[in-house]
């Protein structure tokens, strides 16, 4: 790919996402050293639990990157920001679901994205404790790769309506009284409603297995990453309002499989 930009030309587009993944799963293995075992869990200023796993990953994360990408910027969880302005930044959560993984349930992830001038161009779920893999890219298509290996194409459902649509958020607690409220309507009118699942319910949606996630008091961190996921199997993923996720949004996201979908749930969010 040619460009005007120095930066870009320095950087070889197929390399970065093969060290990426690599990085990912790396991560996921550094991670799964503490999974089920004893840990120390202590609480952050907004009462979220953390672990040495989610600030040993992370270290171990940036100090990959910067040795291999230097002039990169970082966005991470546990050890703050790095170089924002860079043409390319990496924002990397370490483990999804801490709370999942100090309680042994599996359904938690490495998330890493990398924004080339402010836009998600790269997103990847690893599932470590699963084995499975959902990699997205700007103009690209999403490809899941399962516990055998086996790598394939993925695809939103095709739902348009929410009378069948199987709709999952992680927790009624994590939104506001008032967001509550019209959480909750749209869950009466839903085909399913499931809870649970973090990261893994946007991978989920891209494969086609659910239709709907809908949440709030997300981070930069937790969303970013899925952006390429979800748009490259199809799907839709905004703010409340619809608009394009940024690094600066408010933390509420909507992920559809459909337009119509998603349109549906915005005239409910209003």
């Amino acid at each position: 790919m040619t460009t005007d930009s120095s930066a870009d030309k320095m950087v070889d587009h197929e390399a970065l996402r093969s060290f990426a993944v690599m990085l990912a799963e790396h991560a996921g293995q550094q991670a799964l050293q503490w999974f089920r075992k004893p840990l120390t869990i202590d609480l952050k200023g907004d009462e979220s639990p953390v672990t040495i796993a989610d600030r040993e990953v992370e270290a171990g994360l940036r100090k990959a990157l910067a040795a291999r990408y230097p002039e990169h910027g970082v966005l991470g969880e546990e050890h703050g920001d790095e170089r924002l302005n860079a043409d390319y930044v990496w924002v990397v959560d370490p483990i999804d679901g801490t709370r999942s993984f100090i309680t042994g349930w599996p359904i938690w992830g490495t998330l890493l994205a990398v924004l080339h001038k402010g836009l998600p161009s790269l997103g990847i779920i690893e599932m470590p404790a699963l084995r499975e893999r959902w990699v997205g890219e700007v103009k690209g298509p999403t490809r899941f790769t399962s516990q055998q290996g086996d790598v394939e194409i993925c695809h939103a459902s095709a739902c348009q309506s929410l009378a069948g649509a199987r709709f999952y958020t992680t927790s009624m607690l994590y939104f506001s009284d008032e967001d509550r409220k019209r959480v909750e309507q749209i869950a009466a009118e839903v085909g399913i409603m499931r809870f649970g699942g973090d990261c893994y319910g946007y991978g989920l949606l891209a494969s086609g297995h659910i239709d709907l996630v809908i949440e709030s008091l997300l981070q930069p961190f937790d969303y970013l990453a899925l952006i390429p996921i979800i748009e490259g199997a199809g799907g839709v993923i905004t703010d409340w309002q619809g608009n394009a996720l940024t690094m600066y949004s408010d933390g509420r996201v909507i992920a559809a499989a459909t337009p119509e979908l998603h349109r549906q749930v915005l005239l409910r969010l209003a």
